[in-house]
């Protein structure tokens, strides 16, 4: 299997960046496949946080941490690195990717590339789509809509979105539904991944004592961004139709 590197980012802050990318490594984890995380809000690493087995916290802008990030993509076991850009890092992030030949190696074909790029519903986050846009070729460039926080008051409708994304010719568009306040605030507190808290377990696997009705809204929502990541078909061979769903994972 040829390596993937899939990396999670934004220019502005309060997207939903991180809550995305333990989406998507939950995702993942439903369908066994492994992947290693990097968490770059060096030291804090709220990503670290809810995946410390398979997470290191870096500062992508030290050297050494690049290369702990990219020396390993052929030569690690697991095939899969998911890279979670602090907040406001996304456009230095891909610069420095670029300066280094990340990007051009992808384009050549010696791993695959995607790109997360998680906006929010300001002017300033689709602004960011044509920012970025120089560096996507090559790429599997997906522009996810998180609707997960409060989203009332749009600086945008759907007419300004799709001039926005229709400037992109390779991207492609997710939604990432928007969750139950309450569940997803129980989940934060609990320190738990969605998946263990809708099969009601600690993060050491002890049984908890999570609300029924909470892990239902986690559960309906789980399902939801298995339509949602199904399409995209990023991890290539490793990722065939599916008739499973959060809801099989455990019981109420």
């Amino acid at each position: 299997m040829k390596p993937t590197l899939i990396l999670v980012g934004a220019d502005k802050g309060g997207v939903g960046k991180t809550t995305t990318a333990r989406a998507l490594l939950d995702f993942l984890a439903r369908k066994n496949i492994l992947a290693r995380a990097f968490d770059t809000e060096n030291p804090r690493g709220t990503l670290h946080r809810f995946y410390p087995n398979i997470t290191q916290i870096i500062d992508l802008g030290e050297v050494r941490d690049q290369m702990k990030v990219l020396d390993t993509l052929q030569s690690d076991a697991v095939k899969v690195t998911v890279v979670d850009f602090k907040a406001g890092n996304l456009s230095t992030a891909l610069n420095i990717f670029e300066k280094i030949g990340v990007l051009e190696a992808a384009r050549s074909g010696d791993f695959d590339l995607a790109l997360f790029h998680v906006v929010g519903p300001s002017i300033a986050s689709l602004d960011e789509m044509g920012e970025v846009a120089k560096y996507t070729k090559g790429m599997d460039y997906i522009v996810a809509r998180n609707f997960i926080n409060e989203t009332n008051f749009f600086e945008w409708d759907e007419a300004t979105f799709k001039k926005y994304f229709a400037g992109l010719s390779n991207a492609r568009e997710i939604e990432i539904p928007k969750l139950n306040e309450m569940a997803y605030e129980q989940v934060d507190l609990a320190g738990v991944t969605f998946t263990d808290f809708v099969n009601n377990k600690t993060a050491k696997g002890a049984d908890a004592n999570f609300s029924f009705v909470l892990r239902g809204y986690v559960r309906k929502w789980m399902n939801d961004l298995n339509t949602e990541f199904e399409k995209l078909e990023l991890v290539k061979g490793l990722l065939a139709p599916s008739t499973d769903s959060a809801s099989s994972e455990g019981g109420q």
